[in-house]
């Protein structure tokens, strides 16, 4: 470091000395062309010196390194971001904006490996790396589960959880955010939530409610697959926000969850949001399908609606 410091100081006392020559009058007698002459080289000398310096300071400075972060909540080929979270960070598209997904989970058991955990952390860092986009795989809560699974990892889906860990796990992605883009280098331009299952039906909620606003998360298109519903509220649960795009995609062969998503898909479109539907003959649960479709439906609206 303290090299690093005396080169950049010789380098500015070569510009401070090259400026006072170039500023000095001609001494008596003296030659203006011959000046002219000595100038070009004693700034070919300076440029080499001062580039030599930064290089020297850009040598000295190491690149930042972040704590590894020891976690069984991350499968292979998923970077541990924090102990309640993961996030893959693939070679960015070229020619779109600096993408950031963040998925939901369904609802998880809560041990060290599990089918559920797998095929969702799968599923979205596969999706997410042919989009060419970040994405982040943060924990739900234990204790707020459905009947049955009550201490499984989920997200609150019942209005009493949901206004008392809504706004915590809102601020918790705002934190995670900002760890990736530290990773990455820059801000990321636009941000999609999605999730399925359980995950989904939280993600629905939001999208009709203020939460977001108020968290001061930003979020530039919605993705309910194999879950949401419009939990009896009508497009006027809409009034005043901004229509984002919003995926929707559900299985032939998953009634409940394809009766719901219609309830959700009616809202949507009475409010005249940018909306894409797609059923497939597939059963219940998170697929690779529906976040492949959920990018190309996104990327296409930023074509159609320039920001």
């Amino acid at each position: 470091m303290r090299a690093c410091h005396n080169d950049l100081v010789r380098a500015w006392t070569v510009i401070v000395m090259l400026c006072a020559c170039q500023k000095a009058p001609a001494a008596a007698g003296g030659s203006a062309s011959a000046d002219a002459n000595v100038a070009p080289i004693a700034d070919a000398a300076a440029t080499a010196e001062i580039a030599e310096t930064t290089q020297n300071a850009d040598a000295a400075t190491p690149p930042k390194t972040f704590a590894k972060v020891e976690t069984d909540w991350c499968i292979d080929g998923l970077e541990a971001l924090d102990e309640d979270a993961c996030y893959v960070l693939p070679k960015l598209a070229e020619g779109k904006p600096r993408r950031l997904l963040v998925y939901l989970h369904g609802i998880v058991p809560p041990l060290p490996t599990s089918t559920q955990k797998h095929t969702v952390h799968t599923i979205v860092m596969q999706a997410s790396t042919r989009a060419g986009a970040a994405a982040i795989v943060p924990r739900g809560r234990r204790g707020i589960g459905p009947s049955g699974a009550k201490d499984w990892y989920a997200w609150p889906t019942a209005p009493a959880t949901h206004a008392q860990h809504a706004a915590a796990i809102i601020a918790r992605w705002i934190e995670l955010k900002k760890k990736v883009e530290e990773r990455a280098g820059a801000p990321f331009e636009r941000t999609y939530l999605a999730g399925s299952s359980n995950g989904a039906y939280f993600i629905a909620a939001l999208s009709m409610r203020s939460d977001l606003d108020e968290g001061g998360f930003a979020v530039d298109g919605f993705g309910a697959m194999s879950g949401g519903s419009a939990a009896g509220k009508s497009a006027a649960a809409l009034t005043g926000k901004t229509p984002r795009p919003y995926y929707v995609g559900f299985g032939t062969y998953d009634d409940e969850t394809k009766v719901n998503a219609k309830s959700l898909v009616a809202v949507l479109t009475a409010a005249a949001w940018p909306l894409r539907v797609a059923e497939h003959a597939v059963g219940h649960g998170a697929k690779e399908i529906y976040l492949d479709e959920a990018f190309a439906f996104w990327d296409a609206q930023d074509v159609a609606r320039p920001r």
